[in-house]
């Protein structure tokens, strides 16, 4: 699975992110989900309007609050070169589940996303 075109996520209307074949979800430096698309709903089973202000890593996918995802996160963040693509497997509130998961950085707008396909 290839993630689209990650310079173009800021310009991304929430109705161009729901249309999108893996999930999207904007957040800040953090981790406050600013941004949360159907395709990552349909997954999870968190509706967007739950999702939405509730930190990823420790309220909505508590399951990635390690240093696997959540570290990469952080560093990446702090390092100012959040880029990085790797395999994970989810298990909060669904049978084990393998995506693909990408973190990244967006410079010209500061705007952090997390990005899963399953694989």
């Amino acid at each position: 699975m290839s993630f689209a075109n990650v310079a173009a996520l800021p310009s991304m209307s929430p109705h161009e992110a729901d249309a999108q074949p893996y999930g999207i979800i904007k957040v800040d430096e953090s981790g406050v989900i600013q941004m949360y698309n159907r395709w990552e709903t349909d997954m999870s089973g968190v509706p967007q309007d739950r999702a939405v202000g509730k930190n990823f890593f420790t309220q909505v996918a508590p399951c990635t609050n390690n240093r696997l995802v959540f570290g990469r996160f952080k560093s990446g963040v702090s390092g100012g070169n959040l880029d990085v693509e790797f395999n994970y497997t989810f298990t909060y509130k669904m049978r084990p589940t393998n995506v693909r998961i990408r973190l990244f950085h967006h410079p010209g707008t500061g705007t952090n996303w997390v990005l899963v396909s399953k694989k």
